[in-house]
């Protein structure tokens, strides 16, 4: 009883397995499909592998397409230039200026008493008429000045008529001024250093942004490194689902062989058929990770919508590094911190703070100025006798003084100077804490590197030992020993492997990229300047 119930389910098993390779294959196709033989069945399964026309791509060209057209870096580095106009405007407030002016005036004025240089008194009850003409011309230079101070020298010459019979010596009268007033503060507000504040902090808040573009570009790069690494996998996990089908379909004809030579049951031969029908599928999900990736890398590369809509399979070029290179902790971390533009940014901002303080520091002390001006002045009946008299010096003035002011209590300036004392001390904290960070990303990146190194090796030889468990059974499947659904199972083991020792391999890469984006090495690995 026990012979006929294995033979029962035998049978069961049979009917069972020929039926799904009979109705699987075919469903939704024709029914004279149906009745058609095996061989037609697998060659129906082999249509829904794609086959490629593609293109090919270097990491390096897919780097350079990223940097090109990434919209992040794009306004990046229009803030930048944005920050690096705010240098020219600190700097525009020392540029000397030019004023050039004219002006006529006339004034006619009544007048009710003898003027010093008219004949007698106007007699009746109107009053006489003192009509006096004035065109006056004047250029005028002006200059912020370093030390604080600024200057201005203003030269102007005039022309002065009055109508009628006068006792003046020149009628008209031509007369030129030169004069030179200079304001100098010399305590609050003196010195370079004071004035070009404003300048330094532009500069420094530029080069902070400077530092976040490079941040940017390397995040960048290394967004496409790993997408790049990624769609490695997908493409060579698919080479290994294909070269599994592969073996399926070898042990199906021999298989097959076998059954028509009297040697093996029927079961088996519908067995390895499952088993091929199988491996399609993987192909299939396979394929669909590997067009999966490549969109990925296309959004990363390029952000035209045009470009996404794109189907052409995309070909890396580049082949996994698999050896290991010798990292010393210590200099990798030096370098880092060197390197970092978080650090860099970090130290910007205290270099900022610091200039900050010392201008608040400045703005404690008095206002003391001090104030002098030079003239010299020439009269004549043409310009050229009053430019002559002017040149010879004798008619001139000066004089100068202090001017000294400062605000009861100073309570503002002294708010001021201790917010800036609290922002340094905040700036300095926030560098620590920093670096700290560096310390322990790049510390975690080489554990990564390592450890993944070391599962290269491991699944390496998981991989050896699966391939040879394989070749064992398949053996033993020859003799008799064995049955295809062991088989089919070493198959899949050596299968995992393979995709175990890749995912190892391709992680060991994208550690390598993590390493170089935490030592901020990136561009130095593609000679790339970011200017």
């Amino acid at each position: 009883m026990q012979r006929s119930a294995r033979q029962a389910s035998l049978a069961a098993l049979t009917i069972a397995l020929w039926s799904l390779c009979i109705i699987w294959p075919t469903w939704g196709q024709s029914t004279h499909r149906e009745t058609a033989p095996a061989t037609t069945e697998e060659g129906s399964l082999k249509t829904l592998i794609p086959s490629d026309s593609v293109i090919t791509l270097t990491l390096r060209d897919a780097v350079m397409q990223a940097l090109e057209h990434n919209v992040d870096i794009q306004v990046s580095r229009h803030t930048r230039d944005a920050q690096l106009t705010d240098i020219i405007f600190e700097q525009a407030k020392f540029d000397p200026s030019v004023q050039l002016g004219g002006r006529y005036d006339r004034t006619v004025s009544p007048l009710n008493r003898p003027v010093f240089g008219f004949g007698g008194v106007t007699s009746g009850n109107e009053p006489a008429n003192f009509d006096q003409n004035d065109t006056r011309v004047n250029l005028g230079y002006t200059q912020r000045l370093l030390t604080g101070g600024s200057y201005d020298l203003t030269f102007d010459t005039n022309r002065n008529s009055v109508a009628g019979t006068t006792g003046f010596l020149f009628n008209p009268a031509y007369g030129s001024n030169l004069s030179f007033n200079l304001t100098q503060p010399l305590l609050r507000n003196f010195g370079p250093s004071t004035n070009t504040t404003l300048i330094t902090v532009a500069r420094n808040t530029a080069a902070v942004e400077q530092l976040f573009l490079v941040q940017q570009v390397l995040s960048v790069i290394a967004q496409v490194e790993q997408t790049y690494w990624e769609l490695v996998f997908a493409r060579e996990n698919l080479k290994v689902a294909h070269a599994t089908f592969k073996a399926a379909e070898e042990l199906l004809a021999s298989n097959r062989e076998k059954v028509r030579a009297g040697v093996m049951a029927e079961v088996e031969a519908l067995q390895a058929q499952a088993g091929v029908a199988s491996r399609i599928e993987q192909i299939l999900l396979a394929q669909k990770t590997v067009e999966d990736q490549e969109d990925q890398l296309r959004r990363l590369l390029s952000q035209s919508e045009w470009n996404l809509t794109q189907t052409t399979p995309i070909i890396p070029m580049d082949e996994p590094i698999q050896y290991r290179s010798k990292i010393a902790l210590q200099t990798t971390i030096d370098h880092a911190l060197e390197q970092r533009p978080d650090v860099l940014q970090a130290k910007k901002q205290i270099n900022n703070s610091e200039i900050q303080t010392q201008f608040a520091k400045n703005q404690l002390l008095p206002d003391l100025s001090f104030q002098g001006g030079l003239g010299l002045a020439g009269l004549g009946n043409n310009p050229g006798s009053s430019w002559n008299r002017l040149g010879s010096t004798d008619f001139y003035n000066m004089g100068g003084g202090l001017v000294l002011s400062y605000p009861l209590g100073n309570r503002s300036a002294e708010s001021r100077y201790q917010r800036r004392i609290l922002e340094t001390h905040q700036q300095q904290a926030s560098l620590l804490r920093v670096r700290q960070q560096v310390i322990v990303d790049v510390k975690e990146a080489i554990r990564q590197v390592d450890t993944n190194y070391k599962r290269i090796r491991t699944n390496q030889t998981a991989r050896r030992l699966s391939e040879k468990q394989l070749n064992a059974e398949q053996e033993r499947l020859q003799l008799g020993l064995s049955t295809t659904r062991v088989v089919l199972e070493f198959q899949r083991d050596l299968q995992t492997a393979q995709g175990q020792e890749l995912r190892a391999i391709l992680d060991y890469n994208q550690s390598l990229s993590r390493l170089r984006l935490v030592t901020a090495s990136t561009l130095d690995h593609y000679n790339i300047e970011v200017k």
